[in-house]
């Protein structure tokens, strides 16, 4: 618990996803929701979205998103909408003075990240980007390092694959069937958990998914990325495939002080892994090295009647939500950045775009500055 009493009430913008940004931000006893806002002009299936976490939250509904942050109080903005949307939201609620959350990817253009980062800037409040980098192995790996138990990082490697299924299989459509369109096929997949890249633009896993292996280099190097190498192919999901996105993709990362960094990344399928997928971490440093599994530490339930589909691994010893609001709420009342800020997020942002070039073209990218 920080040392301030004070308290941050919270506006919803939208949150057409899954609610684990408004609920993790809710964990925290410094950060009350009060009310969930968007824009009127909005579908039908974004509103009965909002309203069904309103009513699940018993807190009010509002279609309109400055009326809501002026009637409300408010002082942080929770944005969950579509990704080509989060920018937009997030820069209306910093230039109402908001302190903003927001879920990830960042966005689906560079540009609209420098309008938040010039937003927050001009209006001097804090911006997280949701992550995964408060998780135990994460800190343990961060302690140990800093505490120079592999001397200094060399090189980085992440695994990030989750054993998520993403709609019909590659090949499972006829030559005459129409494409998958990306949007609907979100929709659909909001009942199973599998609606990583909600909007109107498809998004391979690289863009949805590739801020929190960045996010983890980033963390553990403290370095910049200066030029991307990509492989990347539509190799699961017909979803991908009809919209010209990845699902599975190999990075290399050159980064400051002749640091080396490789991602692999991919939406491998249900079938593909007993557990969420394989996520693990390789940390080679001039005195040793570190390998660390992503969800240790866990343990393994079953019981009679289990769902078929249910993951047994169940995660202990994880407060990853509480941490990060913790480490927001240190932010707000420091004015210093925290764990994910703004220009970070926009680094991650800049070395997905070059990634995305880079696998299209063949060719190493440097990241736009």
């Amino acid at each position: 618990m920080t040392n301030s009493s004070s308290s941050y009430r919270c506006a919803v913008i939208s949150v057409v996803k899954h609610a684990y940004v408004p609920n993790g931000v809710e964990s925290h006893p410094q950060f009350e929701l009060v009310v969930v806002a968007d824009d009127a002009d909005q579908p039908d299936w974004v509103h009965e979205r909002n309203q069904k976490y309103a009513d699940e939250d018993n807190i009010p509904y509002v279609r309109d998103v400055e009326k809501a942050i002026a009637d409300y109080d408010v002082q942080v903005g929770i944005v969950s909408s579509e990704a080509e949307r989060h920018c937009d939201l997030s820069v209306r609620c910093a230039q109402a003075g908001l302190h903003v959350v927001q879920d990830k990817p960042m966005s689906t253009g560079l540009s609209e990240c420098d309008r938040v980062v010039e937003a927050v800037t001009a209006n001097n409040v804090q911006f997280m980007m949701w992550n995964r980098n408060f998780l135990p192995a994460l800190l343990q790996t961060r302690d140990a390092i800093q505490n120079g138990a592999i001397g200094d990082v060399t090189s980085m490697h992440v695994d990030f694959y989750f054993s998520k299924d993403a709609g019909p299989p590659k090949g499972s459509r006829g030559p005459n069937d129409p494409p998958i369109d990306w949007l609907e096929r979100q929709k659909e997949a909001h009942a199973d958990g599998s609606d990583g890249g909600v909007g109107k633009k498809a998004m391979g896993e690289l863009e949805i998914e590739g801020i929190y292996p960045l996010a983890y280099i980033r963390m553990l190097t403290g370095a910049e990325v200066e030029r991307v190498f990509t492989r990347a192919a539509s190799h699961f999901h017909q979803a991908n495939v009809d919209n010209d996105v990845d699902d599975l993709a190999t990075v290399t990362l050159e980064m400051e002080n002749n640091i080396a960094g490789t991602l692999c990344i991919g939406r491998i399928g249900a079938a593909s892994h007993p557990d969420i997928g394989e996520i693990k971490i390789h940390v080679l440093g001039t005195e040793g090295g570190l390998v660390i599994s992503e969800a240790r530490p866990e343990v393994r339930v079953y019981y009679k009647d289990q769902p078929a589909k249910e993951f047994p691994s169940r995660r202990v010893a994880a407060d990853l939500n509480y941490l990060l609001m913790e480490d927001f709420a240190k932010s707000i009342e420091s004015g210093s950045p925290g764990v994910l800020d703004a220009t970070a997020s926009r680094a991650i942002c800049r070395t997905v775009a070059a990634a995305i070039e880079s696998g299209k073209t063949g060719e190493v990218v440097e990241p736009i500055r």
